[in-house]
């Protein structure tokens, strides 16, 4: 018999027994593996196929096979044995190993150790798409990132997803969609309060933050710094601000200062170089705040304080009105999803999908409109009408196709199908307008600090253009849709919808990239020495801003190093059923004996069903229901609702998920106590029948997260017929290769809208992104259903008598889906545990036995057609369940309900120990922050983040009168580092009679007094080099006031004496540190008598007369720098 085996199965034919067998509880009703210790191995068994039942005891302990003695060198419940039951042994077994094959040993928590069944291994699985994918404590492919809110399960996050994110000095703030938060960086590396504890569901792991009180959708987010308050633009228009100094008692923080801004969302917000806040809205509306009414609004005494949002309300400019010039506009009509602050040249963005707008800061006049070719439009008028012609378009074409059919006579049904194929087909053709030219849309923009400007389209390619609006160059380094940028120093941050970042220089070269998030990046945002990653699905996970760098290979080290700090091991008891219900319905004991009696000890119950429901008529409605977005039936919802039921639906399970493609079922139902570790419940369906259009055959399938592993189960039934094994593979293939899991936040399991359907068609697609399919990248995939693989080379007489006599083992033989896994043509890679049940098809309904096999004139051969298997993290026989090996799973029952006489086919169930290795990030952040602070090797390299090359600057005294220019250098002294340089206004004053400055004033984000002109604002200089900035006094005696949107008078400013205290801030090309330049800029009226006090007329640098400016020019002698640095500092 050894011989046999080593033919047979080598390298294909493995059998499993966990070292560390699964647990049960005392009351479990399953059965355990082995036989009582008085029964011997021969004992009699009865031969008639006329028996009226067949117990369970009895299908279970079939003493038949040649696959009993496949236990070959393993161990049972702890102790080894060296070969278990051989074939041909007629002793009996010692009493240990009864007593072990029993269950009779006994963890300290009280459950029953038990034994696994063994298991068949198909060939095949290390190979390709079919390879068990990698797994490890630290990613390989990706720097070790900080998880400061770690992936939150979609079902916790219901009406509440993040959807933006900005960073401060301090802070993080996060808006979401029912108001904001706020993480302290002092706080990143805290532990979060776990399960059990305060913080609402979804954020047990996260650091700890501060929420807001209630909001409306917050949809974009600005930090203002001069103010220092955070200002948001919801979904009900309006716009908000907060403190960013907020009281840290945990009680929610209120809004401020808040006004209605637009009749829809305000889709985007950005403050200008001059301090007013530009947000743009629907319809190609783009609103101007200004400054000085915000600033009078914060000074209004607290019986005035009502008068505040009023004032400021009605004192809007509206751009698109100014553009507008007999009813034609200049600019597109299109959504302003995005502006843009070019700080350095006082210019504004304002940006479509398909166009932008290029403004002047400061007079706020246009200047260009250009597309995203960069060609210029001079008028542009888009009309929104299209837009709003789909939904009349849909019901036209529904009702005009339903007349249609009803005045030929057809039938309801035909009727019915038609005229949803017609709303299928207005929908496809709207969607087909709707996409044209959706390669190009621009999905985001940005400015680095050379003065580059960025944008990025849906199709990945990365424009760059110059502050003027001429497009540079392209680069197209990955084939999603860039969702956002981020700069820092001398590096851009990309993030795409794959959930991919990538790192570039200034230049466009590609530094590095990794796979940041398992949904799309949508936000980024740097602070701390950190850009941090908003992920679509709410995670928030802060990558060092050096990355890719020698330091990520330290730090996963070490925190590899402490893998058993943060690993925690769970243990979960699956049960899954299939079913061929032949278009009948189950009685409630049939589901009793099925899924009630087993579902006693589980915590999750996996039911697949099949032909729920068949027929021409139904299977051609399914397809049209397919196509805008609809499934299910009031059958396969009854049969949810039985099954329901039986499991105790609302008081002990509760179904997370179920999705119905034609005559197809799955459905999923969880134990109330583990319903906080599952969810990301998403469904899948594929066709396979007619061309794989319909859904006679196909799969279902529904992915889930298990206590943060993916676990699938997907529902087949593959195509029938004795000589269709190359069929019923190929079926196999496409599904495991095209199954796409819907990744909709909005929509219910397995029910999409119309609308989802046409975004999902220019969505990620079933690929991951190195190209495997979706259900590769699953910890555990499980596949049940009927899928219709026969028994070959035997007679239905021979079948019949095998069955009679229990010779299992030959009939496995003749088994054509085990011929095709051990070939590893289908199923690669799979485990099924022993068949040790008669063939659960075809039956005679309503007849008790295994006499009722089909006794009509086709005499179909008995068959499992019925059958369950899985794959786990497992690449070797018996592996460790650790990080590295998430899942490992073990089957302890595998059965077919023989007693149930309802359709042609058994019920089959299967019940799993699972084993799961998770981490517990709440420690891992602990870890990764006691490891940066401890680490010598690390701390000496993240030194470099604080070295900022040594600066000068010419002066420190500027006095400008009648619209002069003066010149500004800034000389870097460094030899080998660039110098990266912003300029900023502290603040603003007026200078009294005795020339001294009142306090300074600081101007929203900090921006420039109309009157003062600084360009460029910011820049790079090279080692060695210097850069001059023009500092001009432009004449601004008027401002224009605007009431609702209308100019109404104009009044002129005070004629006083100005200064502004201007911030040069210096920092490294990629240091988080930074010193800053104090420069005092005054401007004297002519009129005005000249007050200068000590610190000016100390100055030997100051100037007043007209400077020819050049941009950048070499350090020829220490007279270009600053001899005078008292007010050099460093914050």
């Amino acid at each position: 018999m050894d011989e046999r085996i080593e033919d047979d199965d080598v390298g294909d034919l493995r059998v499993t027994v966990t070292n560390n067998p699964p647990h049960r509880k005392t009351q479990s009703y399953s059965v355990q593996v082995g036989i009582p210790p008085t029964q011997k191995r021969n004992a009699s068994r009865k031969h008639s196929l006329d028996e009226a039942r067949i117990t369970k005891n009895r299908d279970r302990f079939y003493n038949d096979s040649s696959d009993d003695e496949l236990y070959p060198y393993g161990n049972v419940a702890g102790v080894p044995v060296s070969r278990v039951g051989s074939v041909g042994s007629t002793g009996e077994r010692p009493e240990y190993v009864d007593d072990l094959f029993e269950g009779h040993s006994s963890d300290s928590s009280g459950e029953l150790r038990r034994t696994s069944l063994p298991e068949f291994v198909a060939s095949g699985g290390g190979n390709g798409i079919f390879r068990v994918p990698v797994r490890a404590p630290m990613h390989p492919g990706r720097p070790p990132g900080l998880e400061l809110r770690p992936h939150p399960l979609r079902e916790t996050q219901v009406g509440g997803f993040l959807r933006t994110i900005a960073c401060t000095e301090t802070q993080l703030w996060a808006g979401h969609e029912s108001g904001l938060r706020f993480w302290n960086f002092s706080d990143v590396y805290a532990p979060g309060c776990g399960f059990g504890g305060k913080a609402k569901r979804g954020d047990e792991e996260s650091a700890p933050f501060y929420e807001s009180g209630p909001t409306v959708p917050t949809i974009c987010l600005v930090v203002d710094a001069g103010n220092r308050l955070i200002w948001t633009g919801h979904k009900d228009g309006k716009v908000r601000s907060w403190k960013m100094d907020q009281p840290l008692d945990r009680k929610p923080f209120r809004e401020g200062l808040t006004w209605h801004a637009h009749r829809g969302p305000v889709l985007s917000m950005v403050m200008s170089s001059y301090g007013d806040l530009w947000t743009g809205g629907e319809g190609g509306v783009i609103k101007i705040w200004p400054w000085e009414t915000i600033e009078k609004s914060f000074s209004l005494t607290v019986e005035e304080r009502h008068m505040a949002a009023l004032l400021v309300e009605r004192s809007y400019i509206d751009l698109k009105s100014q553009v507008t010039i007999n009813g034609v506009c200049s600019i597109s009509s299109s959504d302003v999803k995005y502006l843009l602050s070019d700080n350095a040249r006082a210019k504004m963005w304002s940006a479509g999908q398909q166009s932008f707008a290029l403004w002047d800061a400061r007079t706020r006049e246009l200047l260009k409109v250009f597309n995203v070719d960069g060609q210029i439009e001079n008028r542009v008028d888009f009309s929104s009408s299209q837009d709003s012609s789909l939904e009349d378009e849909m019901k036209i074409k529904f009702v005009s196709t339903s007349k249609k059919e009803k005045s030929q006579g057809s039938s309801f049904l035909q009727r019915s199908r038609n005229a949803l194929m017609g709303a299928a087909e207005a929908v496809r053709r709207v969607a087909a307008k709707g996409t044209f030219g959706e390669e190009k849309r621009t999905e985001a923009l940005v400015m680095t600090v050379d003065g580059i400007i960025w944008t990025g389209c849906s199709n990945g390619l990365i424009a760059q253009w110059d502050g003027n609006g001429n497009r540079l160059q392209d680069f197209h380094h990955h084939s999603s849709a860039v969702q956002c940028f981020c700069t820092f120093g001398a590096r851009i941050w990309v993030g795409y919808a794959s959930g991919t970042v990538q790192v570039f220089d200034l230049e466009g070269k590609l530094l590095g990239g990794w796979v940041a998030h398992s949904s799309p990046v949508i936000k980024m945002a740097v602070g701390a020495g950190y850009v941090f990653t908003l992920a679509n699905h709410g995670g928030i996970r802060g990558w060092s801003i050096k990355s890719p760098s020698p330091i990520d290979n330290i730090l996963r080290s070490e925190l590899a190093s402490k893998e058993l700090q943060y690993k925690k091991l769970e243990n979960v008891k699956i049960l899954t059923g299939t079913w061929n219900v032949g278009q009948g319905r189950a009685s409630h004991d049939s589901l009793i004996s099925w899924l009630g009696s087993a579902a006693t000890d589980v915590g999750i119950v996996v039911v697949g069903l099949q032909e729920v429901e068949m027929g021409a008529g139904f299977l051609a409605m399914s397809a049209a229901k397919e196509t805008v977005g609809l499934e299910g039936s009031s059958i396969g919802q009854w049969w949810l609702d039985t099954i329901g039921k039986i499991l105790d639906e609302g008081s002990t399970f509760e179904r997370v998920g179920s999705r119905q493609l034609a005559g197809l079922l799955i459905a999923v139902w969880v134990r109330k106590r583990l319903r906080p570790h599952i969810g990301d419940v998403v469904a899948a369906a594929v066709p396979c029948g007619f061309g794989r259009a319909i859904g006679n055959k196909g799969a279902v399938g529904l992915r889930m997260r298990v206590y943060d592993r993916i676990i699938c189960f997907v529902n087949c039934h593959l195509a029938a017929h004795l000589d269709a094994v190359n069929r019923r593979n190929a079926d196999f293939d496409h599904i495991y290769r095209t199954m796409t899991f819907n990744r909709s936040n909005t929509a219910a399991v397995g029910v999409l809208s119309a609308n989802q359907v046409l975004r999902a068609a220019n969505s990620v697609g079933a690929q991951s992104e190195d190209g495997r399919p979706e259900l590769s990248e699953a910890d555990m995939v499980v596949f049940l259903g009927d899928f219709n693989y026969r028994l070959h080379g035997i007679s239905y007489d021979e079948a019949r008598d095998f069955v009679s006599q229990r010779c299992f083992d030959w009939l496995r033989e003749r088994d054509q889906l085990r011929a095709e896994m051990k070939a590893g043509k289908v199923f690669q890679g799979m485990r099924e545990g022993i068949i040790r049940f008669p063939p659960t098809y075809k039956f005679e309904r309503h007849q008790a036995g295994l006499g009722g096999y089909d006794s009509s004139e086709k005499k179909r051969i008995p068959a499992w057609c019925d059958r369950i298997l899985y794959r786990d993290s497992r690449s070797a026989s018996v592996s460790e369940c650790n990080l590295g090996c998430p899942v490992v799973s073990s089957i302890f029952q595998y059965e077919a309900c023989m007693d149930v006489t309802d359709s042609d086919h058994k019920p089959v169930r299967c019940k799993y120990c699972v084993d799961i290795a998770h981490v517990d990030e709440s420690i891992k952040r602990q870890e990764f922050g006691e490891i940066l602070g401890s680490n010598e090797t690390i701390k000496s390299m993240l030194e470099e983040l604080y070295d900022v090359p040594e600066t000068t600057v010419s002066t420190n005294n500027i006095i400008l009168q009648n619209q002069d220019t003066s010149i500004l250098r800034i000389t870097n002294k460094s030899m080998k580092d660039k110098a990266m340089f912003e300029i900023m206004c502290l603040g603003q004053s007026t200078v009294n009679d005795d020339g001294q400055a009142s306090e300074h004033r600081p101007i929203s984000s900090l921006g420039f007094p109309r009157w003062l002109e600084v360009t460029p604002a910011s820049g790079i200089i090279r080692p060695g080099q210097v850069a001059e900035v023009s500092v001009h006094h432009e004449e601004f005696h008027a401002l224009e006031e605007f009431v609702d949107g209308v100019p109404q008078n104009w009044w002129c400013e005070d004629t006083r004496d100005k200064e502004v205290i201007l911030f040069v801030n210096v920092r490294g090309s990629c240091t988080v540190d930074r010193k800053c330049h104090k420069i005092r800029v005054r401007h004297c009226f002519l009129s005005n008598t000249l007050h200068i006090d000590s610190r000016f007329s100390d100055s030997r640098r100051f100037q007043v007369n007209n400077l020819h400016r050049a941009d950048i020019r070499h350090l020829r002698s220490s007279s270009d720098g600053a001899d005078d640095q008292r007010y050099l500092n460093s914050p």
